[in-house]
């Protein structure tokens, strides 16, 4: 069997947020090409982990590697080349609203690159098509819907032909029809441009639509890796809880929403 590459390596990560342990010695290979669902209830480090990845935090220990490139001992200038790489999906979509649609979507292009307007302009068209947005450059956000929103924030984290897309909770808000949309264009736009994909969220539909594979997080630990249906069989209780939200089980509502206040 031949080995897959890796694309981010997390290894004996650890983060303290006011003197509590948030991330617990998080080790994780996330591999090219796939879907990587990382999920868990609120307050379980997640979000914490997501920041990491994409080096908007930097950890009391361990390492995060993008490739072989070690992004957490990399210096500033070495750091913004290697987030050349990444796209970022908000889960608030993070429009501008005083920037129509085409204008969010070229930021990256305008900011970090020396294109020639009438370039950028096409490449900015081209990115909506792949979102289903064509022929809605000139629209405001406050014209969009919801759904619309998400895919416009998409289309400008794809901008740059990023080699990893991060996805924080990119159907929250949305109803089940415009979820499964959204969750069919990860799984497109992975496949069609070749992409990484991260995803943090703990919408189970979700979960079980898009990944290739799926971390369960708990109290800042790894608490299982498999694939989708390795998850559903789990033989551990705090997955099994979790997954069919029930409310009796080891996970205590008490602790999730005091673990909330110091984590993410």
């Amino acid at each position: 069997m031949q080995k897959q590459e890796v694309a981010i390596a997390v290894r004996n990560l650890v983060k303290y947020f006011d003197g509590r342990k948030v991330l617990d010695n998080i080790n994780l290979d996330i591999y090219k090409g796939e879907t990587f669902v990382i999920m868990g209830g609120s307050g379980c480090g997640k979000s914490t982990l997501l920041r990491h990845m994409i080096g908007a935090l930097t950890p009391d220990s361990g390492s995060v590697f993008i490739g072989d490139k070690g992004l957490t001992s990399a210096t500033e200038d070495e750091k913004e080349k290697i987030k050349r790489k990444f796209g970022m999906c908000f889960q608030s979509s993070a429009l501008l609203d005083f920037m129509n649609v085409e204008d969010n979507v070229s930021l990256p292009l305008r900011e970090h690159t020396k294109l020639d307007p009438e370039i950028i302009s096409i490449i900015v068209k081209m990115k909506l098509n792949l979102v289903g947005l064509q022929g809605y450059g000139q629209l405001m956000p406050s014209m969009l819907s919801g759904g619309m929103k998400k895919r416009v924030g998409l289309a400008r984290a794809i901008a740059m032909d990023p080699e990893v897309v991060f996805y924080d909770e990119p159907t929250a808000g949305l109803d089940p029809i415009v979820c499964a949309v959204v969750d069919q264009l990860i799984l497109d736009l992975n496949k069609k441009l070749l992409l990484t994909s991260v995803v943090v969220t703990h919408n189970m539909e979700s979960v079980f639509r898009i990944a290739g594979r799926v971390a369960m997080l708990y109290k800042g630990k790894v608490l299982q890796i498999g694939t989708p249906e390795e998850i559903k069989n789990s033989q551990n209780d705090i997955v099994q809880q979790f997954i069919h939200g029930r409310l009796e089980g080891p996970i205590n509502f008490d602790d999730q929403e005091q673990d909330v206040q110091h984590s993410g």
